[in-house]
């Protein structure tokens, strides 16, 4: 151990102590961005950058295991990302795959998917499918994988999952109309029957949502960190949860 690392586990050790573990927030929702320009920025190729920001999710979450966190969603594929070249999204699906297979074989983990699975390939929809069933029965963290995901989509298809259950049971569009409420939508969401994000953290800078949980975040807090994906280290996962602690949640009052 050199002396940085030394320092470095010192200071997360002291921000670690520090934190009040009755403000940690219950769902955490990660934009992992940054994953193509840390590759870059090191001099490798953009599946490298991937296969990297793969490979700290299980860092991220025996972090979040430490803390009381019990629902992570993790942000992997969006609906933009289809406009990738295919000599990118191929391998990327592909480290995706992998990386859902070896969430659900850990045997901590319930993984959940939110995205709309007609976008994907065969191959990763039954992934997807396969780890959901095998981890429907543990009782440990949510992960849910945001692959093919985008916010407008999601309450595209909350919308048309409600007109289809209401046209089955023969309501008419008048009577949709006088029940229908915010709270009758999120039934029908791709996180149904879990909390909405207290927390959204997002990596390398960029200070946007991009349509991530554009329902579910209306009243989460925000984290922008600088550092690209692959890079995140542990004390910066504890800055977040600080900085999230000494805020005030006021919800409009």
């Amino acid at each position: 151990m050199n002396f940085r690392d030394l320092v470095y586990r010192l200071y997360a050790r002291r921000v670690e102590g520090r934190l009040d573990h009755d403000q940690v927030p219950k769902h955490i929702g990660v934009i992992l961005d940054g994953n193509r320009r840390w590759a870059k920025a090191s001099g490798g190729s953009a599946v490298q950058g991937h296969q990297a920001g793969a490979d700290k999710i299980s860092e991220l979450l025996g972090w979040c295991s430490e803390t009381d966190v019990e629902v992570v969603t993790l942000w992997m594929l969006s609906t933009d990302n289809f406009d990738r070249p295919e000599h990118e999204l191929k391998p990327l699906l592909g480290i995706i795959e992998n990386t859902v297979r070896n969430l659900a074989a850990d045997g901590r983990w319930r993984v959940h998917h939110v995205g709309t699975l007609d976008l994907l390939p065969a191959e990763t929809q039954t992934v997807l499918k396969e780890a959901e069933q095998s981890t429907s029965h543990v009782d440990g963290i949510i992960v849910n994988v945001a692959v093919g995901y985008g916010g407008r989509q999601e309450i595209a298809d909350a919308v048309r999952s409600l007109l289809l259950e209401h046209s089955e049971r023969g309501t008419t569009f008048e009577e949709l109309a006088e029940v229908v409420s915010t709270d009758l939508i999120s039934e029908h969401l791709y996180t149904r029957g879990q909390p909405d994000p207290d927390l959204v953290i997002r990596t390398s800078g960029e200070q946007r949502l991009s349509g991530f949980m554009l329902w579910q975040s209306a009243h989460s807090e925000y984290y922008f960190c600088e550092v690209f994906w692959p890079a995140f280290r542990k004390v910066d996962f504890l800055r977040a949860l600080r900085d999230y602690a000494a805020r005030h949640r006021r919800y409009g009052a």
